[in-house]
């Protein structure tokens, strides 16, 4: 099961992505607030810890995932919807990208909830795996968590950012529903740090080439 997550940028990230100058228009203070150091040292250590997920999840299934019909890239997954029903399991946010209208704040909550989400689910499917990998996995998630919220703050807006996930229920009765559970966890995670990734590019006024078409490609 693939969940599509877009995350959308003001118009201004939007031309930068693009390659295109920002609009001065609907720039102004944003603009000198992301541009900054201290608001730049947090998307690089963002996208650092981005990275280290994407980088992570093919080993953490190898070594948890056993059941060979659960791979991790397959057009299978799309066929486990009603399996994932059954265990109540949880989509993540689905967006879509609006307008110049949604805000850098409003992209930024969703990258936080999602990695809430992912790291709520790690901690459940972990204790049932009693695998390190996973653990390691679900600390470097909630890492990431951490960081987006400093940027939240940074923005100074009026989200307060929870510091634990809630909690998440889901029905494993027996092994195979824990494998399925672990494995659409790190399916859907995967698509949560594949657009976060390109989302953060958007942030980032490094321009490191090497960081900015490598990765998802080795990923595929």
């Amino acid at each position: 099961m693939r969940v599509l997550i877009v995350f959308a940028l003001p118009l201004f990230y939007m031309a930068r992505i693009a390659g295109a100058a920002p609009l001065p228009e609907v720039c102004a203070d944003m603009c000198a607030l992301v541009e900054g150091a201290q608001f730049q040292v947090l998307v690089r250590r963002s996208r650092s810890l981005t990275d280290k997920i994407l980088l992570a999840i093919p080993d953490a299934h190898r070594s948890s995932i056993y059941a060979e019909t659960l791979k991790l890239n397959s057009s299978e997954n799309a066929k486990l919807g009603t399996m994932a029903s059954n265990i109540n399991f949880p989509a993540a946010p689905v967006f879509k990208i609006a307008s110049e209208k949604v805000s850098l704040e409003s992209s930024l909550k969703h990258v936080h909830e999602g990695l809430q989400l992912h790291q709520a689910l790690l901690s459940l499917v972990s204790s049932r795996l009693e695998t390190q990998r996973v653990t390691d996995l679900m600390n470097t998630v909630r890492d990431l968590a951490i960081q987006i919220s400093k940027m939240l703050r940074a923005l100074q807006t009026d989200y307060v950012a929870q510091t634990t996930p809630s909690p998440v229920t889901l029905y494993l009765h027996g092994d195979f529903e824990v494998q399925v559970a672990a494995h659409l966890t790190l399916v859907q995670l995967q698509s949560l740090g594949q657009d976060a990734h390109r989302f953060l590019r958007g942030l980032d006024t490094s321009h490191e080439p090497e960081r900015d078409s490598d990765l998802l490609t080795q990923l595929k």
